[in-house]
């Protein structure tokens, strides 16, 4: 069984190689409390804990489970029994998969970074204001897909390329079908852009880099002005500060070496 030194001599050792965040730091904690605590029954993990192969290596060498994926975001529950213990990695997990696991008589550890949840929030006041959310990240991403399961009404783009073909038909119109079709992988279901992008609300992936988020930000603010009019602009786009600080200091590291991590 590990100790709690031994637990904080593990997230050192990982914190000096990779420069981990708080956030990360408080999921491994708590995952690696659950190994301990919970060593005499079955514990899962419903994905990776963090994009590190050598955290998800103790984990496993710890008996933590990893829940098996079957293909096309869908996953394989049933080995999950009566009174096992399921960890929600630091990505978080969707709406559906913590309905599941409340339906079930299971101990469940939630290590989803605070500021994950903090974009949860900020979608979930999106949808109460009638807003489409735009979500800055990849449509695949764990944390985004968890994101969605949030959100009524979405389209999400990858980066500025992508943010400039939805401005372009916000202020212009253009192809509907040629860009539904493009986005296809990236919208909620029934989506029509000529009614659901005359509100929107900003909204990212944590691990996605400010300096580009800002600029789509900015982007979709300017599509509105010129749509609607700089007077009416504040009831057609709203931005809460959803970035993750330490996604930044990689961000000023990387950018000092001149290399993108």
């Amino acid at each position: 069984m590990h100790t709690q030194n031994t637990i904080q001599r593990d997230i050192y050792a990982h914190k000096q190689d990779f420069g981990f965040c708080w956030g990360v730091e408080r999921s491994i904690a708590l995952a690696y409390e659950a190994a301990s605590h919970f060593s005499d029954r079955t514990i899962h993990i419903t994905n990776e804990l963090i994009h590190n192969p050598e955290v998800n290596d103790s984990l496993t060498k710890k008996n933590v489970q990893l829940i098996e994926k079957l293909g096309e975001g869908k996953k394989d529950f049933s080995k999950i029994g009566e009174n096992d213990v399921v960890i929600l990695p630091a990505f978080g997990a969707s709406f559906e998969e913590m309905e599941l696991m409340n339906s079930k008589n299971v101990e469940v550890v939630d290590t989803t970074c605070p500021w994950v949840s903090k974009v949860w929030n900020t979608v979930d006041t999106h949808q109460k204001k009638g807003l489409t959310s735009i979500i800055h990240g990849k449509y695949a991403h764990e944390e985004t897909v968890a994101t969605i399961s949030f959100c009524e009404d979405y389209i999400i783009v990858k980066d500025m390329k992508e943010a400039d073909m939805v401005t372009d038909y916000i202020v212009n119109g253009g192809d509907k079908e040629a860009l539904l079709k493009y986005f296809k992988n990236a919208i909620s279901e029934g989506f029509d852009p000529d009614t659901m992008l005359n509100k929107v609300g900003l909204a990212n992936q944590t691990t996605m880099y400010k300096k580009e988020t800002r600029a789509i930000g900015q982007a979709f603010q300017k599509a509105m002005m010129k749509k609607f009019g700089p007077t009416e602009v504040n009831q057609h786009y709203m931005e809460f500060d959803t970035i993750c600080d330490a996604t930044q200091v990689r961000e000023r590291f990387s950018t000092s070496f001149g290399c993108r991590m």
